[in-house]
């Protein structure tokens, strides 16, 4: 192999490495955005399925009655879990909170048993408590619903606002990365200018002239996404080592999702990028190419 034709050849992987990493690195922005996103469901999801509702029971309720009613309930497509709290439990809380004994003080225990329901997430909005609130209070032995409505209303007002920012945050990025991306391909395109009018006054085809930069450029997004999938990865592993409880907000199957967007979002990206970096040149007159 001549001199040339090395330095020809280390100069094309320099600049596909380049573009690599380039490239990787804002995929690994757009994961993030991405996973964040994710997070932002999952951790809705969690608000909502650990906001707790008191099912306040009668006073002459039995232990049958109480497993009666705990059964019912929890056959409910609304109920995610529930737990019956005696009047004793609650006692023993409530002093906890208060430093003192409240039966010493009224001379009888003023709290109830009760059955602390959680609601799946799709339920845990006002529509849906009004409706299961008026189900669950035509139940047997039920004395009432206690409920924060308020604190509800606040959580779902807080966490629609928190979506919304998340979204216009991922347009914004998704066009910064389409930009960024683009430049980097133009860039290498740029370096072959004239190869590109070559072909074209030899009459080839700008479908044929478009598809080996297009593969060449495929194959780069793929290994990018590859990449980046890694480096978030290794972002969110160290998260996770000190934050365990994101574990249960972003699931297994939602970070296959991330990671296999991440590379087709390389693949898409990088495809129009070259298509529209390559279409540029080809409409260039070849005088107009030494003043690009």
């Amino acid at each position: 192999m001549s001199k040339k034709k090395k330095i020809s050849t280390a100069r094309f992987v320099n600049a596909k490495v380049t573009s690599t990493i380039s490239i990787s690195l804002v995929l690994v922005l757009l994961g993030l955005t991405i996973l964040i996103l994710f997070m932002g469901n999952g951790l809705s999801k969690f608000v909502r399925e650990n906001m707790s509702f008191s099912v306040m029971l009668d006073s002459n309720v039995t232990d049958a009655g109480i497993q009666r009613l705990k059964k019912n309930l929890d056959g409910q497509p609304f109920v995610r879990s529930s737990r019956f709290i005696s009047k004793e439990e609650a006692k023993e809380e409530l002093i906890k909170e208060l430093g003192e004994d409240p039966e010493e003080l009224l001379g009888y225990n003023p709290v109830q048993d009760a059955i602390e329901i959680h609601l799946h997430s799709e339920y845990a909005n006002s529509d849906s408590i009004a409706v299961i609130s008026k189900l669950i209070k035509q139940q047997n032995n039920v004395h009432d619903l206690l409920y924060q409505q308020e604190a509800i209303d606040l959580i779902n007002d807080n966490l629609s606002k928190v979506t919304l920012i998340l979204l216009i945050l991922a347009a914004v990025l998704m066009f910064i990365s389409f930009t960024l991306i683009r430049n980097t391909i133009r860039l290498s395109v740029y370096s072959k200018r004239f190869i590109i009018n070559t072909m074209k006054l030899v009459g080839a085809n700008w479908n044929f002239i478009r598809r080996p930069f297009i593969r060449s450029n495929i194959y780069t997004g793929i290994v990018a996404g590859i990449v980046a999938d890694g480096i978030i990865l290794l972002i969110l592993a160290y998260f996770n080592n000190e934050y365990a409880e994101l574990r249960s907000i972003v699931g297994v199957t939602d970070l296959l999702a991330i990671f296999i967007v991440v590379i087709l979002l390389g693949v898409l990206i990088s495809t129009v990028a070259t298509y529209f970096a390559v279409n540029r040149y080809l409409k260039m007159n070849t005088g107009e190419l030494y003043y690009v």
